[in-house]
């Protein structure tokens, strides 16, 4: 179980995640001593930062790391997917960036996701028998991929973080330090 200090994170995003739901992971989990970075499959397209959404529009850009085709999962302790309706989105259709989701998961990983997030670890296979939560709109979403959803800040199960939206970033990143800490988990079986 390695100190958070010590720990690797991988923030895995594109264009149009949350803001906040990006931003304060990275600058917390930062500020709390860990390894940050950044990767997104916009990084292949010439591009060094993906821009965020703010609420209503367009926010800040974000800079990026490496591309999610270089990732390796073995360098990092654990995997934090950011929200937004746009960005989760569009990274479900992104092969690599599933693989990378997968291989998190299948290692018994860290993997956090909050607000629409969620919707990674379905297109994964991963929500099956778990109790986890997300951004309202998607619960029936959730619940027909055979997860158990539940309102709550946060909420953990075998190591797989979820939260709801922005309010909930303190509780959010806090757990993610706490499961850093405890190390891995059994491995989870994904559904086909």
């Amino acid at each position: 179980m390695p100190d958070i200090g010590e720990a690797k994170i991988l923030i895995v995003a594109t264009d149009g995640f949350e803001q906040s739901e990006l931003t304060v992971p990275l600058e917390k989990l930062k500020a709390a001593g860990a390894t940050v970075h950044v990767a997104s499959p916009q990084s292949r397209q010439s591009k060094d930062a993906i821009k965020g959404w703010d609420k209503t529009d367009w926010g800040q850009s974000v800079p990026v790391d490496l591309d999610v085709e270089s990732v390796n999962p073995a360098d990092y302790h654990a995997l934090v997917l950011p929200g937004g309706q746009i960005n989760p989105d569009k990274l479900r259709l992104e092969a690599k960036a599933l693989d990378v989701i997968r291989s998190f998961l299948s290692e018994g990983k860290v993997v956090a996701a909050i607000c629409h997030g969620p919707w990674l670890l379905i297109e994964a296979g991963a929500v099956k028998g778990r109790t986890l939560t997300s951004f309202p709109s998607i619960k029936t979403d959730v619940i027909n991929a055979g997860g158990d959803w539940v309102d709550e800040e946060v909420v953990t199960d075998g190591g797989i973080v979820t939260s709801r939206k922005p309010d909930d970033l303190d509780a959010f990143v806090a757990k993610i330090i706490e499961e850093v800490k405890e190390g891995r988990h059994e491995p989870r079986q994904l559904a086909a």
